[in-house]
């Protein structure tokens, strides 16, 4: 691994600017939920992370206090960024996770800084901070509490059930600074579920966290990520997870393609020519200009989302009304067709 040389051993090695040269500690535990996951503890030098200017992403600072991702999501884009550390980005990433155990006392430190400027900060959009691996080690707690502390604004994207566990804290950060949290459903088809997402809650279990944070006065939006071309993009799907989305009262919901960045898009080919060999040559076809689906079909997925958004209820104008779906209402009058709203969060 990449940080063999950033141990006591030799605090000269040319990558230290990644980790701190005297903590790395990789451990593993006997217990059902982390079998066969080994954790590489760190204490890291840094924790506020500037998003490059060329970024899609609608925010300029991160905060990440894992790398790798139990979930196990075989489209991932987060999968390259392991292979910075030398680390495999298939089986590896899903498996082997990088622990920054002294994130909380980091960002305490770098909020403080007069150089900071209270920006808002995103966390959730490389790996997730609630998987599983935050239930041992509960670095999200301290956190929050920080950005509580300084009343710097924040937002969190999640397929966790475990950010329920942090509600009184976000409920307290809520009072001083401006939050957001979104909750990623892609699909409720529990097949697809099953073998795309094999580490995560289900996608009723997520839902039920946009439920519970909307009960406790917490608007929580609905990212539809990733909608999977061929696989679940079919109307009766669109419609299925939409009206899922809308019993479950969200503020509002966000469809986004699969993308295919290099790192995921082999992995996901991999499984995709195990499960779905006979998708293989579509998949080739549609992604041979790039990480991304043509843009027509983008806009007809984003398309069909709103107007299905719009049929039951899911939006700040039908806050509280969702969950009372009796019967389809109207069809909706034709809007016109969206631009592409593509951004590169899963």
């Amino acid at each position: 691994m990449r940080w063999d040389n950033l141990v006591e051993k030799d605090s000269t090695a040319g990558n230290s600017v990644l980790f701190a040269a005297d903590a790395v500690t990789t451990r593993t535990f006997d217990t059902p939920e982390f079998r066969g996951i080994t954790f590489h503890e760190i204490r890291a030098r840094s924790i506020l992370n500037r998003v490059p200017g060329a970024s899609r992403m609608p925010f300029e600072w991160t905060v990440n206090p894992y790398r790798g991702c139990t979930h196990a999501c075989v489209y991932c884009f987060a999968r390259k960024t392991h292979s910075y550390l030398d680390l495999d980005t298939g089986i590896g990433f899903d498996s082997q996770i990088v622990v920054k155990t002294n994130a909380a006392e980091l960002l305490q430190r770098e909020l403080a800084s007069r150089h900071w400027r209270g920006e808002h900060i995103a966390m959730g959009t490389n790996v997730d901070c609630y998987q599983r691996a935050e239930g041992r080690y509960r670095l999200m707690p301290g956190i929050i509490t920080a950005l509580r502390d300084r009343a710097n604004p924040f937002s969190i994207l999640t397929k966790g059930t475990l950010i329920l566990r942090d509600l009184e804290l976000l409920r307290q950060a809520a009072e001083v600074t401006e939050i957001g949290v979104s909750v990623s459903v892609g699909f409720t088809d529990r097949e697809l579920w099953r073998t795309v997402e094999p580490g995560t809650p289900s996608p009723e279990r997520r839902l039920d966290v946009v439920r519970a944070l909307t009960d406790a006065g917490i608007g929580c939006s609905v990212l539809m990520a990733p909608v999977i071309p061929f696989l679940g993009d079919r109307p009766e799907q669109l419609r299925a997870t939409v009206e899922a989305v809308a019993e479950a009262g969200a503020a509002s919901v966000t469809p986004l393609v699969l993308h295919l960045r290099p790192g995921a898009r082999e992995w996901y080919l991999h499984w995709l020519g195990k499960h779905h060999p006979q998708l293989v040559e579509r998949y080739e076809r549609m992604y041979a200009g790039g990480a991304y689906a043509p843009t027509w079909y983008q806009r007809r997925i984003t398309r069909q989302v709103h107007e299905l958004a719009d049929e039951f209820g899911v939006g700040p104008a039908h806050r509280g009304a969702a969950r009372r779906i009796a019967q389809a209402p109207p069809a909706p009058a034709a809007a016109p067709e969206p631009g592409p709203t593509q951004l590169t969060l899963l």
